[in-house]
């Protein structure tokens, strides 16, 4: 079924976009998009399962019972149990579900991370009639905020703001429109705020810290109450996209093409756009990691002396991805193209575990070894790797992947979460129990805190 905006129904782009949003929870998702929206919903869940042992959503639901309290009636903090509001679920929820950085990628934007914790409290607080439009809102999502990301992503983030919070905010002010039903005129109110409300910067990759950790709780919480204030009778600007001090030119410092941007949606579907990450590690350094593992089965027990990287501007140049250390933090690691290809070469596939080792002498030595090169010639997600072993000989792999090889159907988020999940050692019950939520959220929807209740139990047990 069509769901593409027409010609006649574009004024403004956040009357575009909220036209698009209210017909998705009007009609029936096409076959292929509603699929897509269950698999970002399998891996959403399961890495948060998988992720029980970080530390970041223990920071989080600290500050959400200091600011919130204890709320009996209110939403599930999932890696502790306790209830809270529903923003303060939102925040720490989002932070495990980041935990292990290997939560969805659309573009540059990690938006399942903030969408499915806050649509789950939503879900949770406002009852069964919400359930059936969970689907629907979560496409919502992804669709409006991978528009806006992959339309200026490319100019907004080596300008130094991070596309998770800048347009996941947007992001979940669509998908909250959807789930709690706003009419149309609320729902491009909503987006209006949010894009008033947004922002987000990178300087954390940099100093390898945890700030990103919660920006992505921040945004979904600010994209609900964008939703919220709307639905309340704020007053919004029309044009808060594309007016000369709009979100485009504040952000992108370009102009705004309505009508192109509006007719992608329902024909370029964002979602097909998902992809999934194998690696706990920066989806910028999947292929690198990747590459790594291909010369580690030359390279045997030889000595490295140099390791010459070459790779895409675009990546090169994100914050954090040419730091040598020294590390103290996963924050740093997972960021660090050298280390991530340090440690691959000497270990392996690299594990929670491996990301957080600070102090492997053999693999900081190397670490120092990498030089990183960008090269306009080396496409998005692929990356050349030279190494110089101390015999002189030189090997070279060029790895080159798309996005299709990260677009894993169900059967292979099946497999990564079970991998990701024997790492906490996760019984087979958590996942069948949470693809039957995936299945038929309507009917349930509950199995959703079972799951995470025995993931607790698992960790105090693992540990």
């Amino acid at each position: 079924m069509a769901h593409v905006v027409e010609h006649g129904d574009i004024s403004h782009l956040s009357l575009a976009m909220a036209k698009f949003a209210c017909k998705l929870q009007q009609e029936h998702l096409p076959q292929e998009i509603e699929e897509r929206a269950r698999v970002c919903l399998l891996n959403g869940y399961g890495i948060a399962l998988g992720s029980m042992a970080t530390p970041y959503a223990g920071v989080a639901t600290k500050a959400a019972i200091a600011t919130d309290g204890e709320q009996g009636k209110g939403a599930t903090l999932l890696g502790d149990g306790r209830r809270t509001s529903v923003g303060g679920a939102a925040l720490a929820n989002s932070a495990l579900f980041h935990g292990r950085a290997q939560e969805d990628t659309c573009g540059a934007a990690h938006i399942g991370s903030i969408l499915i914790p806050l649509l789950t409290a939503l879900v949770e607080t406002r009852g069964q009639d919400t359930a059936s439009r969970f689907l629907p809102a979560l496409v919502a999502g992804y669709e409006i905020g991978g528009l806006l990301e992959q339309a200026y992503s490319g100019i907004t983030t080596p300008s130094g703001l991070r596309s998770s919070p800048l347009y996941g905010t947007i992001a979940a002010a669509a998908a909250t429109s959807v789930l709690l039903k706003l009419s149309l005129e609320q729902t491009a109110a909503a987006l209006a705020n949010a894009a008033s409300f947004t922002g987000g910067i990178l300087q954390s990759f940099d100093d390898g810290t945890d700030e990103w950790r919660y920006q992505v709780g921040i945004a979904g919480h600010t994209g609900w109450m964008a939703t919220e204030l709307a639905r309340a009778g704020s007053v919004s600007a029309h044009r808060a996209f594309e007016g000369r001090n709009g979100f485009v030119r504040a952000f992108a410092r370009t102009e705004c093409d309505v009508y192109a941007l509006a007719s992608r949606l329902g024909e370029q579907w964002s979602i097909r756009r998902v992809t999934f990450k194998p690696f706990p590690v920066c989806a910028f350094n999947q292929t690198p990691v990747h590459a790594a593992l291909h010369l580690k089965e030359k390279v045997g027990a030889k000595r490295i002396t140099a390791v010459r990287v070459r790779i895409n501007p675009f990546e090169a140049g994100y914050a954090g991805m040419d730091s040598l250390g020294p590390f103290n933090s996963i924050s740093g690691t997972l960021m660090s193209i050298p280390f991530c290809i340090a440690a691959t070469l000497l270990h392996g596939v690299p594990t929670m575990a491996r990301m957080t080792t600070y102090d492997d002498q053999a693999v900081n030595d190397l670490v120092r070894r990498v030089r990183l090169q960008a090269d306009e010639s080396v496409p998005r997600l692929c990356c050349a790797i030279e190494l110089e072993l101390e015999d002189g000989q030189i090997i070279r792999h060029d790895q080159r992947m798309t996005t299709d090889d990260y677009a894993y159907d169900r059967q292979g988020v099946r497999a990564l979460i079970r991998r990701v999940g024997a790492e906490s050692g996760l019984s087979e019950e958590v996942f069948v129990r949470i693809e039957n939520v995936v299945n038929n959220p309507v009917k349930n929807f509950g199995e959703v805190f079972r799951c995470f209740e025995l993931a607790r139990t698992a960790k105090q047990e693992y540990c």
